[in-house]
């Protein structure tokens, strides 16, 4: 089995005050659990890797959650990704260093395009994650990369960043629809089907699982390599390997056994 052709299933956990959250468009938290306690039981659960996001660190200028990252890295044995605050390599390494076995860039290397390829020369492309928010403007047929939590709007065209995270040495994008967040509406597969033709590193769909044929489209229409999602997982609407097995079902490589 060629692992590269492997199709990932990604639990996100969304951090806000130390408890996994989880809204609609990135607003209306509703409280979802421990993040320690959910990164285990995905991690039982089969999960390919799991996605710890501390989606208040940048807007409110502090750094990421340290502490969180140690008491995962005790409990899981699968790759786990921590994002939100880190603004320099000194936090990167210290993320890393906690337990980390990769980092979600989005602010800051939007801010600082070099933090791309300071980390991923100092700790390797595979372990720099891109997170691209992409919202379309009022008025604009066109979505737009947004960051601080969605709050801003960029000028940056979401396939363009994508390809210039990629030339920096990214070794994925993790790509959301803030339109989609949430709303278990489907992915936006064209939005992920245009970065994915533009990039040759994965593309992570994510925002707007809420069936299961959503997963297959993401992979199908959208050309993701990897789905991710939230709320279907906590919630309990389907299982990380009800995800699996019905992508294996219809010919998705997967890591369901």
């Amino acid at each position: 089995m060629d692992m590269r052709d492997v199709v990932k299933v990604i639990p996100c956990l969304d951090v806000n005050g130390g408890r996994v959250v989880k809204g609609i468009q990135f607003e209306n938290l509703r409280d979802a659990g421990d993040p320690a306690e959910l990164a285990a039981f995905y991690d039982r659960e089969g999960a390919d890797e799991i996605a710890l996001l501390d989606i208040s660190a940048t807007v409110e200028g502090r750094a990421t959650m340290l502490d969180v990252v140690r008491r995962t890295a005790k409990v899981v044995s699968k790759p786990f990704i921590i994002g939100g605050g880190m603004r320099s390599i000194e936090e990167i390494e210290r993320v890393l260093d906690a337990g980390a076995d990769k980092v979600s860039l989005n602010t800051a290397a939007v801010r600082c395009p070099e933090l791309i390829a300071e980390a991923a020369e100092r700790f390797g492309g595979e372990r720099v994650v891109v997170a691209v928010d992409a919202l379309t403007p009022e008025g604009q047929d066109r979505p737009k990369v947004v960051v601080r939590g969605g709050f801003e709007v960029t000028d940056w065209d979401v396939a363009e960043w994508a390809q210039r995270a990629e030339a920096l040495g990214a070794g994925a994008i993790l790509l959301t629809s803030k339109d989609r967040d949430g709303t278990e509406g489907g992915y936006d597969n064209v939005l992920n089907r245009r970065v994915a033709d533009a990039v040759g590193i994965p593309v992570v769909a994510s925002g707007g699982a809420g069936k299961l044929e959503d997963f297959l489209d993401a992979v199908l229409l959208g050309g993701a390599r990897a789905v991710l999602a939230a709320s279907v997982f906590h919630f309990g609407t389907f299982s990380i390997r009800q995800v699996k097995t019905f992508l294996a079902e219809h010919g998705v490589l997967t890591t369901v056994s």
